[in-house]
């Protein structure tokens, strides 16, 4: 049996784990970097480019020119980082070694070694609770990489116990729900961080998503309005309000905002998503 058209259209869901799956930056809702007094003998350092699938001030679990040296290599030289923090950590780098050597790997593109790493990592680490948080979150989101919602789902839970106000790790707790079909439990976290900081547009997306698949069309349609009054050029805002156009009976809408979608990001998973229900649209009713 077919499934309903309805349950055809792909949405920001399933962007967020074809990014993943891609090595792309899933990393956008990093916690915040923790503050050196919080994160035990850590100093404060310079950010780094986006491009690679870490976060843009990866946490410091110790202050030393070793340290910072290893993971500025991260972004240009993942392979020299690698073979230092292998080196460093033979010779007592510890935890920052450590550190630095599974992000050399997820660099790599091998996040279903890193992430094992990173989360007995945060474990056992002295650093403050933040930087610990940051730190499961590291693993958590090398866990989508690999493909593996549940253990993405167990990593953030973790990283919720250590800072349980945290938005981005809301956030990121209810992608790994949504990715497993689990829409009331992403809908709670969802929750939780617009109450905690109504000002995120993704957590408004997102909310959107798990609403409408809760077959609660109006207020995802609510949540996606509010999503684009904060940023009205956002991707996946478009992407969601598209296919809530289209179940609405909107076919001219849905197109509209698919096609917006691919024309602001044509690189993005959302791009490919927006093609693909446009494809669907234009199959007509006989086809879906």
């Amino acid at each position: 049996m077919r499934a309903p058209f309805r349950n055809a259209l792909l949405g920001v869901f399933a962007a967020a784990m074809l990014t993943a799956l891609a090595g792309g930056a899933l990393l956008l809702h990093s916690p915040a970097m923790p503050e050196a007094a919080e994160a035990g003998p850590a100093g404060g350092a310079p950010s780094a480019d986006a491009a690679l699938p870490l976060p843009p001030e990866p946490p410091r679990l110790a202050d030393s020119p070793e340290y910072e040296a290893c993971l500025a290599l991260l972004r240009g030289d993942p392979e020299g980082a690698l073979a230092r923090a292998s080196e460093w950590e033979e010779k007592g780098g510890g935890d920052p070694a450590r550190h630095c050597m599974a992000l050399g790997l997820l660099a790599l593109g091998e996040p279903e070694r890193a992430a094992p790493r990173l989360e007995r990592l945060a474990g056992t680490s002295q650093a403050g609770a933040p930087a610990r948080a940051a730190i499961y979150a590291q693993a958590a989101q090398a866990w989508m990489m690999a493909g593996d919602t549940a253990r993405a789902y167990a990593a953030t839970t973790l990283a919720l116990s250590l800072n349980p106000n945290d938005t981005a790790l809301l956030v990121d707790r209810a992608i790994a729900a949504g990715a497993m079909g689990r829409y009331g439990e992403a809908l709670q976290d969802l929750d939780h961080a617009i109450a905690t900081d109504a000002s995120r547009t993704e957590a408004w997306v997102f909310r959107a998503a798990a609403l409408r698949h809760l077959d609660r069309a109006e207020d995802a349609m609510r949540d996606i309005q509010q999503a684009l009054t904060l940023d009205p050029r956002h991707p996946e805002a478009l992407l969601e309000r598209g296919i809530l156009r289209q179940l609405k009976g909107d076919t001219r809408g849905a197109k509209e905002d698919w096609e917006r979608t691919i024309a602001l990001a044509p690189d993005s998973a959302a791009a490919d998503l927006a093609m693909q229900n446009l494809a669907l649209n234009e199959a007509g009713p006989r086809r879906r």
